[in-house]
């Protein structure tokens, strides 16, 4: 995350937070955050020096007036005149990491070799919020190089049971055994 994810972001948490507007706010954020992603020329546009602040703004109106919250619309407005909308999403991650943290939700990315049935995903997010005391969101990402087993990246922290892991362990005993 930027500084300026972290002071733009908070500051739009803070305003929606006080006017209990936070989970409306932060679904537009992650909307519009796919839809920057699936077309990341539109926030090229809003960085063009070619077009005055003012067009760019135009743009914005466009697009989203009626659309989107007029607080998400004028925050695209502030940071397209600062020239700042390129850490647009940094600050959408500033914004959902203190959502986040105030309402108790942990999110956690499962790392599988096989894709989790509904069944595992469910009973890993109530284990898992058993032990950590919150609401937890669950993403599953699949890499065949784990082999098996599982790991759980979480809170910047890594829990790492997958078969390459014990036996990256099980090289590095033999290793220094035969050394």
């Amino acid at each position: 995350m930027t500084e300026v994810g972290n002071i733009y972001g908070g500051a739009l948490y803070a305003l929606a937070k006080e006017e209990a507007l936070d989970g409306q706010i932060l679904g537009e954020l992650t909307a519009l955050r796919e839809g920057f992603r699936s077309e990341p020329d539109f926030l090229k546009l809003l960085s063009t020096p070619s077009l005055s602040k003012e067009e760019r703004c135009q743009v914005l109106d466009n697009s989203f007036r009626e659309k989107l919250h007029p607080y998400v619309l004028n925050f695209l407005k502030i940071l397209t005149e600062k020239g700042y909308v390129r850490h647009f999403s940094a600050c959408c991650d500033a914004f959902t990491l203190r959502y986040n943290e105030d309402n108790g939700i942990l999110p956690v990315t499962a790392v599988t070799a096989v894709p989790l049935t509904d069944a595992q995903a469910e009973k890993l997010k109530q284990k898992l919020g058993t032990i950590t005391g919150k609401q937890i969101t669950l993403q599953s990402r699949i890499d065949p190089a784990v082999l098996g087993g599982i790991r759980l990246d979480y809170d910047g922290q890594r829990l790492d049971d997958t078969v390459s892991h014990r036996m990256d362990a099980l090289r590095e005993l033999l290793r220094k055994t035969v050394l």
